[in-house]
Formats: C-alpha cells, sequence, structure tokens
C-alpha cells in the first residue's frame, strides 16, 4: 500500500541534506601576471598594461583598470578600464589609455569589479623620475696631428628616453668649438646602451677637451670630460723588457705589417670553437673572417661587424678577427717558465671581449686577460687548468681606449700576472710541470647571457701593439 503523497514528500525532505550557501562576498579566484610601467618620465603620457587570468573557470567581471595612488592615497587611476569583460584560464590583457603623471613615487595595481564590490590586484611601486644617462666610454684619447679620427661615445641610461641629438664634442684651448661631425638624431637611449661613431675629421697638434652630450629639445647636456691630446704619431712607444730577468726572446710578433699568416698564425680556425670558425656554446657571436684583421700604425687592428651567418642556435653572427698559433708551420707553443705579454688598447662598445689565452687538447686554457666594457676599469685574470684567478681593476690605467700590457709568468706550481710591469696577482696553483699550449689572441662579440650584446650595429674595434714571450736560457 503506497505512502500518502504529503507523507512522501515530507520523508524526501528529511533524507537530502542541505547544501552550504556560497559566501556572498567570496573573491573569484583572478591572478595578476604582470603589470608595467615600473617607471615612466615626469609630465609625459605613459599607457598601462596589465595581464591576467582566471586559476579555474573563465569568470566575467563589470570592469578591469589598473589603479595608481599617490603619497597621500589620492586616486589617479590610468584612464581607459574595460566594461563587461570575460576572464578565463587562457588569460586577458589591458592596455588602458596613456596619461602622465608629476614627478614621483606611487602605488600602482590592477583592479577588477564585480557588481559594486572591487578587488584589488598585488600592488608595486610606480617611479617617475627623468633618467639619468652615463658615459660608459668615449674614444680616442689621442690622435695623429692632420689625420682624420672618428670618435665613439658609448651611453646607457637609467630608464630610456629619446634625445633630439646626440654627439661628441670638442674644446680647444680657447674654448673654440671643433666637434667631430655625424652627430645622430632621435636616438633612444636604454639601460642596455647605445653608441655613437661619429665621422671623422683631423686636428692640428695640441691639447684639447673631449666630452659626449646629449640634446633633448633645446637643452644641451654635457656628459664627464677628458683630455683629448693630438701629437705627430699614435704609436704606442715599445715598453721596457720585462719586470724581471726572463732569458731570451723566443716569440716576437710587433705587428709592424701584417700577420704571417700560415707560418706564425692561423687567422681562420681554433679547436677551442666548436665548429672551427665559430662557436655558439661560449656566449660567442663570433664568426671568423680574415678581413676583420688589418695592420694600421705599427698594430693589429681586430674589426667586428655584423655578419650575414646564423650560428645554430639562430642568433646572427658578427664577423670578427683571432689569431692562433695552432695549425702553424711554426706551431709556437709556450710551456712552464715562459713569459708572454701584450700590448693592447682596451675597445668601447657592449659586446666586446677581447682576451689573450692559451688552449691546446680541448683545455689547458690560461687567461692572460679578458675585457669587458660594461666593467670599464676591470681585467679577468684566469686559471682554468686549476681554477683560479681575480679581477683586477685600476680606473687609471684600464678604460676604453687606453693602451695597457699584460703578461702572464707561467709557472708549474704559480702563475704571475703582471700590468704594465706591475706584478698585480699570483694564483699558487700553476699549469703543472707537463703544460704547454697554443697562444689565441681576438676579439669576441658577446651573445649576452653573461654581459651585454651589442647595443647596435656600429663597428666593434680593439688593436694590439705587439706579443712577445720570453724563455729562460737553457
Amino acid at each position: 500500500m503506497s505512502l500518502p503523497r504529503r507523507v512522501a514528500l515530507l520523508s524526501l525532505l528529511l533524507v537530502v541534506p542541505l547544501l552550504p550557501a556560497a559566501p556572498a562576498s567570496a573573491a573569484p579566484r583572478i591572478q595578476q601576471r604582470s603589470l608595467a610601467p615600473v617607471s615612466a618620465l615626469p609630465d609625459t603620457p605613459v599607457a598601462a598594461t596589465l595581464s591576467v587570468g582566471s586559476l579555474s573557470s573563465c569568470v566575467t567581471v563589470d570592469e578591469l583598470g589598473v589603479g595608481v595612488r599617490d603619497a597621500d592615497q589620492q586616486n589617479l587611476d590610468f584612464p581607459g578600464s574595460t566594461g563587461r569583460t570575460r576572464i578565463c584560464p587562457g588569460g586577458y590583457t589591458l592596455t588602458t589609455a596613456g596619461r602622465s603623471f608629476p614627478a614621483g613615487t606611487y602605488t600602482e595595481f590592477g583592479f577588477y569589479r564585480i557588481g559594486s564590490t572591487y578587488y584589488d590586484l598585488p600592488s608595486q611601486t610606480l617611479t617617475v623620475a627623468a633618467p639619468t644617462v652615463r658615459q660608459v666610454a668615449l674614444v680616442p684619447a689621442r690622435a695623429a696631428a692632420d689625420t682624420p679620427v672618428t670618435a665613439t661615445l658609448a651611453l646607457n641610461s637609467t630608464a630610456c628616453l629619446t634625445a633630439d641629438e646626440v654627439g661628441v664634442g670638442v674644446r680647444d684651448a680657447d674654448q673654440q668649438n671643433l666637434d667631430f661631425p655625424g652627430t645622430a638624431t632621435d636616438v633612444r637611449i636604454c639601460p642596455q646602451g647605445y653608441t655613437l661613431t661619429t665621422a671623422a675629421r683631423s686636428f692640428p697638434a695640441g691639447t684639447y677637451t673631449e666630452f659626449g652630450f646629449y640634446r633633448i629639445g633645446d637643452e644641451y647636456h654635457n656628459l664627464p670630460s677628458r683630455t683629448f691630446t693630438v701629437t705627430g704619431s699614435v704609436t704606442p712607444p715599445n715598453p721596457p723588457t720585462p719586470p724581471f730577468p726572463a732569458g731570451q726572446l723566443v716569440f716576437d710578433e710587433e705587428f709592424s705589417s701584417p700577420p704571417r699568416t700560415g707560418t706564425t698564425w692561423n687567422d681562420t680556425s681554433t679547436s677551442a670553437y666548436r665548429y672551427g670558425n665559430h662557436n655558439p656554446d661560449d656566449d660567442k657571436l663570433d664568426w671568423l673572417q680574415t678581413g676583420a684583421l688589418s695592420n694600421r700604425s705599427g698594430a693589429n687592428a681586430f674589426t667586428a661587424t655584423p655578419g650575414t651567418n646564423l650560428l645554430e642556435n639562430g642568433d646572427r653572427s658578427w664577423d670578427t678577427g683571432l689569431l692562433t698559433t695552432e695549425g702553424t708551420q711554426q706551431g709556437f707553443q709556450v710551456r712552464p717558465g715562459d713569459y708572454a705579454e701584450v700590448r693592447i688598447q682596451l675597445p668601447s662598445g657592449n659586446g666586446a671581449w677581447p682576451a689573450l689565452w692559451t688552449w691546446k687538447d680541448g683545455g689547458n686554457e690560461i687567461d692572460s686577460f679578458e675585457y669587458h666594457p660594461d666593467n670599464p676599469n676591470l681585467l679577468e685574470l684566469s686559471n682554468r687548468i686549476n681554477n683560479a684567478g681575480t679581477y683586477y681593476t685600476d680606473a687609471d690605467a684600464i678604460r676604453p681606449g687606453a693602451w695597457v700590457s699584460i703578461g702572464v709568468h707561467y709557472g708549474a706550481s704559480n702563475n704571475d700576472w703582471y700590468v704594465n710591469n706591475k706584478l698585480v696577482f699570483s694564483d699558487h696553483t700553476g699549469t703543472g710541470p707537463n703544460w704547454s699550449a697554443y697562444l689565441i689572441l681576438n676579439l669576441s662579440i658577446c651573445a649576452g647571457s653573461w654581459h651585454p650584446a651589442p647595443s647596435d650595429t656600429n663597428a666593434i674595434s680593439t688593436a694590439a701593439d705587439y706579443l712577445r714571450v720570453w724563455r729562460p736560457r737553457a
């Protein structure tokens, strides 16, 4: 016999549990993935970009925007918030309209609204300040009288800005204007740097003041100045013999003429590069080209320029130069007891990476020096065989454009490094008694992992005056 309908419905209500109601104020799970900018120029319109996504199912909000508060908690939100917007796990990106801010520090955050309830996303600091432009390097420091020469100026900035003009100024003793021609216009200067190479001009013998400058509107900004000396010759003088009794000169490359390829030097390949003439594995953009080497004023110049070859990792190569004693008729190698010294002009420009080093059988590497202009006053001195080395700094002697002599006295139990004939580092580990290796002198170009890559397509160059090796007499 069936129960009365009313009793059956009552029984059903008694056995079905009641589900708790969701809190009315619970915020949907929306995540802020990115928010920009973190800096801006004073009184210059800038837009904000907010990227968000939901953590589970799609959520529809009634408004999405970017809020800004000043130190007094005044509302200075970016205009251009959205209306009804669907936000899903795949993400949604809003770019607001632009607005400007006075100089100062602000709190910036994304927000969304559902109904009349606002939900603020994580905040960050928005700094509005005029960027600082810094002169990283300026060359040359000297030139030959009445001989055309170009100038190279390397800059960077704490934040990107556009300059109406960038150039290199020169003043004589009477403050007459003798600027280098070939200024650049409408230049974007950013933290990663900018390098200008001017057109050429000549100067009478004398002493001048040289400086970089940039112009925004009608206002000129002069960067730190230096002395520019113009004499009858720029060939660096030969230095004295080593700073200790070193025996006989067994390798003497004065670079008074082009390198003797085939007999003394190999300029096409090295076993230190995986592919012989290029090596993307070591953060290098190098692609060796014989045309990157030239002889000028009694020195061998290494000049790197953007290349046409693609490296195996997809990076665009730079054509550059290398000299090694490996693979030559002489096959010269250094060994314990030898003292090798190079005199080199340090380069400017992001990406420059000159070095004198040794290599054989996949290693045996002693770095007489490595140099990077982003650390303008520092030389890296390294024993890669026994994991020893130091960073040597000297703001007077080590800087872009400076000529510096660097030598290593190789030893089985200790290597000594000399800079300008002064002992600056001893590793107390040495090479081992049976060590020998080929010499490599080159200009590499950084790919950007360890030091900045080139910031433009301007040529990068360095020059070597000599490379000599002394050996104890038997």
